[in-house]
């Protein structure tokens, strides 16, 4: 039986910690393939920072598949009006990899599991996967409930307190994020800043217009 890692999140932007923890965690639990999710509309993430999904995606696909062992699967981005819950997309993964004999590994930071008792029918998913939690900066094992602690796989990985949180910080004071983020998705980056600013400025540009346009014509209603 093949064993697929399972590591969702944001991404926004994915950077070198989700490629050292994910290969890190292929390796020791010998899984076959990781695949990365693209978190769609998040239950307990209201964050108004999060870009498009679609931005996620691709960078996603720059940061992991030059890897011959990393997918990137967008199967929670097919349907942003609705929440996405991770019982559900376990239930489509396993419908999409059927008759392929696969035995997933959901991969959670215990940030996620000290809250994996608020998650959708937590129990269903031991049902439908193995559940790897591994440690994160500043978050304790030991807060998470009692139910499930027995239930998890705890697995050592490094830690490396880098946050998508941190270089999205970084790069609105002007910082360089390099070699913290791979080349391709800093590229990636500079490319939306110069879009969106482009188009800030070009709707600077009409308003003005537009407010000159029509200070004109009160001027001439005036003068009649």
């Amino acid at each position: 039986m093949k064993k697929y890692g399972i590591f969702g999140g944001t991404f926004n932007p994915p950077h070198i910690a989700h490629l050292i923890l994910a290969e890190y965690v292929r390796s020791a639990m010998s899984l076959k393939k990781i695949i990365f999710i693209p978190s769609g509309n998040p239950p307990l993430k209201t964050s108004t920072n999060i870009i498009d999904s679609i931005h996620r995606y691709n960078m996603a696909k720059l940061c992991f598949e030059k890897n011959k062992n990393f997918i990137v699967d967008d199967i929670e981005l097919e349907n942003l009006s609705v929440k996405s819950y991770t019982i559900d997309t376990l239930k489509k993964l396993r419908e999409r990899y059927k008759n392929q004999n696969i035995e997933f590994y959901l991969i959670i930071g215990t940030d996620n599991f000290i809250n994996f008792h608020k998650w959708k029918e937590p129990e269903k998913i031991f049902t439908l996967c193995k559940v790897i939690v591994i440690n994160r900066p500043s978050y304790k094992f030991e807060k998470g409930s009692n139910k499930f602690k027995n239930r998890v796989i705890r697995l050592k990985v490094p830690d490396i307190d880098i946050s998508s949180t941190l270089i999205r910080d970084m790069i609105k004071q002007g910082k360089s994020v390099k070699y913290l983020i791979t080349e391709e998705v800093e590229k990636y980056i500079i490319k939306i800043i110069y879009i969106k600013t482009n188009i800030i400025l070009w709707n600077q540009k009409i308003t003005k217009i537009i407010n000159l346009k029509t200070n004109l014509e009160n001027y001439l209603y005036l003068i009649q």
